[in-house]
């Protein structure tokens, strides 16, 4: 009797600890599954917008081509760019936070802003566009999906960090590399000037 009360206690003693580290285990990755899906839930709020925002390009282009006759390389640089970031953007909403696709949605983005500041600095020379209800009332909603765009990068940007920080951190991040969770990458512009929406000014 005594050998089996002693059997019994040698195994409580090693099954007891081997629950705990399986109730560890499945917190850490249940933690890190929903860390991911919330930062990933963060990038669907960015694609939304840039999506308005690739909406209201064409259309932008479409009432600015009639009175920029002359500057055909301004408007063809800003569709390229708007063609450029949209296909940026499917392969980052396809894995986002994915180091790659975050970096060439970075830089597609980058020269969206750029071209998009080029025509609205070419456009403030044309008065009649300026003055056109349609050209203004496009500049309002690019400007407003823009601030849009900048509140859901710092929230996707806030959830990546809280994430990247959770698997990185002791002792989850031995699940973490147990079970692959890879580092999240932010989405930062990397130049100031870039961190600004485009200037619009119609006044």
């Amino acid at each position: 009797m005594l050998a089996i009360l002693t059997s019994l206690l040698v195994l409580l003693v090693l099954l007891v600890p081997l629950f705990l580290i399986g109730v560890f285990l499945i917190g850490a990755y249940n933690r890190l599954v929903t860390l991911r899906n919330r930062y990933k839930n963060g990038y669907s709020q960015i694609d939304v917008q840039l999506k308005r925002r690739y909406d209201l390009i064409p259309n932008l282009v479409e009432t600015a081509k009639g009175y920029l006759k002359h500057e055909r390389g301004t408007l063809e640089a800003v569709v390229a760019a708007r063609n450029a970031a949209y296909s940026a953007n499917q392969r980052a909403a396809g894995n986002p936070g994915e180091a790659g696709a975050m970096k060439e949605l970075i830089a597609a983005e980058s020269g969206l802003t750029g071209a998009l500041g080029r025509l609205f600095a070419v456009a403030e020379a044309y008065p009649d566009l300026k003055a056109n209800q349609t050209m203004a009332s496009l500049m309002e909603e690019l400007t407003s999906t823009e601030n849009k765009v900048a509140f859901a990068r710092q929230a996707f940007n806030d959830s990546v960090m809280v994430y990247n920080t959770a698997r990185e951190t002791f002792p989850t991040n031995i699940v973490a590399g147990l079970f692959n969770f890879l580092a999240a990458e932010l989405f930062v512009l990397d130049k100031p000037a870039e961190r600004e929406a485009p200037k619009v000014s119609f006044a």
